[in-house]
């Protein structure tokens, strides 16, 4: 399977995020971070790989699953620290994302010298296309899959009081904060890593669409809600999302299953769409015709859903 990886000079790395940082340091002319040097794989230049790697750092990867593949695109994430790996999500149908990632933690390996490191498989929330590739991982020598209901997700990251608690979890000298997010579904997570300062955000906000059950309307509101406690006490460098379904375009969506995202918005938000999306959850949402267009999402009820 053909396959792109790309990484970035770790000065080229400390230039974006002092830019970014510079940006959210100053509100009134704050512009989307950027944090990535090539553009994502997208469905317009004909022929490419099933997956895309970007590495933030030598520990932080992020892949994409070819829109050619699965049109959800969805983003996947590994992180590494000294004593284990998470991975968040396996992708959509047809991602074969266990090959990236094998050859993501062998490479890792190699150049730490290492012969071995826990995988953990875990998952912004538990919709098929974050959970598709769960099968290829359950017989993987020394990887662990996390369940996919709120309370197994709840008991492994050690979160006693589910949603209202955000839990810390240690990969090893690189320790994460677990925040519960129910409301797009009731399982959902976010991932903040303190040590560069970005936030997955899985489903719950990226620059797309925003599909919110109108009987989880509530909880989805009192995640964002928390989220934006949790924000103003942490400092975030960019909020990164599971998809792109928006263009460049302020306000413009690609249609349902599109085969190509020309012209797309980058996979990076600033903090300050958190604030938006906080505003915007205030409005009502009780119906799916009350879709509500921002500039870099859009809010979607949809029919009520039965977890």
């Amino acid at each position: 399977m053909a396959r792109w990886i790309w990484s970035r000079p770790a000065l080229q790395w400390s230039v974006a995020l002092l830019a970014a940082s510079t940006a959210i340091a100053h509100p009134a002319r704050a512009a989307t971070p950027v944090l990535f040097a090539e553009r994502w794989i997208d469905g317009t230049n004909g022929v490419e790989p099933a997956t895309q790697v970007q590495a933030l750092d030598d520990d932080t990867f992020v892949i994409r699953q070819s829109v050619k593949t699965n049109f959800e695109a969805p983003f996947v994430y590994l992180l590494f620290g000294r004593d284990k790996a998470l991975l968040i999500d396996t992708g959509a149908e047809d991602g074969n994302i266990r090959q990236t990632v094998d050859r993501l933690i062998s490479d890792w390996l190699v150049r730490k010298k290492r012969a071995d490191i826990p995988l953990i498989v875990a998952h912004s929330h538990s919709h098929g296309d974050h959970i598709a590739g769960d099968d290829a991982f359950r017989q993987r020598a020394n990887t662990t899959l996390v369940g996919l209901k709120p309370d197994e997700v709840a008991n492994f990251f050690g979160i006693a009081k589910w949603p209202e608690q955000i839990s810390r979890y240690e990969l090893g000298g690189r320790k994460l904060h677990i925040l519960p997010t129910p409301g797009h579904q009731s399982a959902a997570i976010m991932v903040y890593d303190p040590k560069l300062r970005i936030l997955l955000s899985g489903d719950t906000l990226y620059p797309g669409r925003l599909y919110v059950p109108v009987n989880f309307v509530a909880d989805n509101r009192a995640s964002v809600n928390r989220l934006s406690m949790f924000v103003a006490r942490y400092p975030i460098r960019a909020v990164l999302g599971a998809h792109i379904e928006m263009s460049r375009e302020k306000g413009r969506d690609y249609a349902h299953e599109a085969a190509a995202h020309p012209d797309e918005h980058p996979l990076e938000l600033p903090v300050a769409t958190i604030a938006e999306l906080k505003a915007g959850m205030r409005a009502s949402l009780d119906t799916p015709d009350e879709r509500q267009v921002h500039d870099d999402f859009i809010i979607v009820p949809v029919g009520a859903r039965t977890e």
